[in-house]
């Protein structure tokens, strides 16, 4: 029996994929027993319907209460998960509240004192609004803290766990991520009841035969131009990650200069400024978004076609947490690194647990294709000019 079986009519009548992920298979039972669970799985594997569907099989929207909380890193992802849970209670009696910042809070309070059956929101306004008593969890029956290596990082600990304690007696605690490390884990057992572990790797994922991996050598200062160029290929819709704001705000000088189709994205941006350059990215007018691995956490962007690797990730979690932006849903993509000399050791060591080796390419022709200096034809070179017959000096009335 597939696990879309144990949802209610409502929810199965909407059910439109051919097969439910991985992630959905394991999570969606143990949330519907009330399990408290610590689940990682990749990006783009589903987990966002994974825990949406439990938690809208379980609540009531009849009732005027707050039932479910969902606590998400940054505004983008939260605005994201309200999406789904939109389109997944349209005709219901369900409501569901974004409580973010940077919008306007009066408004917020307002819809609060309707009392949604749901609330997502980024901890600092969820904070600011529970504190002032704006926002009430007593009658919270779930919590999930997507991307919770974030939120329960030492940044936001003590603030998730206030929302944990606020919440009702024997409220059920999920976390999601696309990497748990050993710190999350025992943090995230302080806060739970005998939580069942959840792990889904990249390979039980149907998409990943479908992603190529590839790297291109190049020096460090041909990087900014490599990826000019790259801007003007046709059907490309990339997002190209570095590591540190300096390196976005210098690669945007500069290629801003050139007229290329890049638009960047870092934490030092306005909300307006951030709205603008991922419109610009979503209608195509930009062919590459290039971001830092903490401005880019929670963006759900459909048709993404490549994953650049501009700096070389630190950490093989943090290389498949960036390649997991392509091939979503079993789609067709490729993740491009940018290797240079210093970085051909720790790329190799990052990749050597792939299904497949990646493939090395070089630019060639004004595209990308596969091969190396040796393999790509360099063009003929000219014939080298005959050289001048040189007469002998002949003295003026005189013998050679």
């Amino acid at each position: 029996m597939s696990v879309i079986q144990l949802l209610n009519e409502q929810l199965q009548a909407k059910w439109s994929f051919e097969a439910p992920m991985k992630i959905q298979e394991e999570l969606i039972p143990l949330m519907l027993d009330g399990k408290d669970v610590v689940a990682q799985s990749p990006t783009g594997s589903g987990k966002t319907l994974a825990y949406v569907l439990p938690i809208l099989n379980k609540v009531d929207g009849k009732k005027k209460q707050t039932q479910a909380l969902i606590v998400a890193p940054s505004q983008e992802l939260a605005m994201q998960i309200v999406n789904v849970i939109r389109d997944w209670t349209a005709g219901t009696d369900i409501t569901v509240q974004q409580l973010i910042g940077g919008a306007n809070s009066a408004r917020q309070i307002e819809k609060l004192k309707k009392k949604p059956t749901i609330v997502v929101g980024t901890p600092g306004r969820l904070n600011e609004l529970a504190r002032s008593g704006k926002l009430k969890l007593k009658e919270v029956e779930t919590v999930v803290l997507d991307e919770c290596d974030q939120l329960l990082s030492r940044e936001y600990r003590v603030v998730v766990k206030s929302f944990i304690d606020a919440a009702a007696f024997g409220r059920q605690v999920v976390v999601v991520s696309a990497t748990v490390t050993e710190e999350i884990e025992l943090v995230a057992e302080r806060l739970m009841f005998e939580p069942a572990r959840i792990v889904v790797r990249p390979e039980d994922m149907p998409a990943a035969g479908k992603v190529v991996h590839s790297f291109v050598k190049v020096d460090e200062r041909d990087k900014t131009d490599l990826l000019r160029r790259l801007s003007y290929q046709e059907g490309l819709h990339a997002l190209a990650f570095v590591n540190n704001i300096d390196q976005v705000v210098m690669k945007e000088n500069k290629l801003k200069f050139r007229d290329a189709k890049v638009v960047t994205l870092h934490s030092d941006m306005k909300k307006e400024e951030r709205q603008k350059t991922l419109q610009a990215f979503r209608k195509g007018e930009a062919k590459i978004l290039i971001a830092t691995d903490i401005a880019a956490r929670g963006l759900d962007i459909e048709g993404l076609t490549h994953v650049i690797h501009v700096d070389v990730p630190r950490t093989m979690e943090q290389y498949l947490h960036r390649s997991g932006r392509t091939g979503r849903a079993g789609a067709e993509g490729e993740v491009i690194a940018f290797v240079a000399y210093r970085d051909e050791k720790d790329y190799k060591k990052l990749t050597r647990d792939l299904p497949k080796k990646p493939v090395q390419k070089v630019w060639s022709d004004g595209a990308l294709v596969e091969g190396n200096s040796k393999t790509v034809a360099k063009p003929a070179q000219k014939p080298a000019a005959k050289a001048a017959t040189k007469k002998p000096y002949v003295k003026k009335g005189g013998k050679k």
